[in-house]
């Protein structure tokens, strides 16, 4: 089964994209922040990483960064809803970082699970 580690500082989102993501197929692991998120990488790797880009203790573009250079082969998608700067900003400054997609929210489940598949068959 395929891993996917979810990190969001919003505890709601995380539970229901967790939810839905479960139904999917896939087994999730939460962080709520990037942290955390390296941390969890570390000791029990995800084939996937879904992270927010606005969050406390260690935001999702040092996060993409830091992954990049430790964990090359893990895929990474990107999320934001806006922040200090809107979200196509943000977005597009991940890709740079390295994310492998990048997506706005809100997204629907549809999205989701086309984004996971695209960066799953990712050379």
């Amino acid at each position: 089964m395929q891993r996917i580690l979810l990190v969001d500082d919003d505890d709601a989102l995380r539970k229901l994209l967790r939810l839905n993501l479960i139904k999917m197929g896939y087994a999730v692991a939460e962080a709520a922040n990037g942290k955390e998120a390296l941390a969890m990488q570390q000791s029990e790797p995800a084939d996937v990483i879904l992270t927010d880009l606005i969050m406390p203790e260690k935001e999702g573009l040092e996060t993409i960064g830091e992954l990049r250079k430790k964990f090359p082969g893990v895929r990474i998608i990107a999320m934001s809803g806006g922040g200090r700067v809107d979200a196509a900003n943000n977005l597009k400054v991940a890709k740079l970082m390295g994310a492998d997609h990048a997506m706005a929210k809100p997204f629907s489940y549809q999205e989701l699970a086309d984004a996971i598949a695209k960066v799953m068959t990712k050379p």
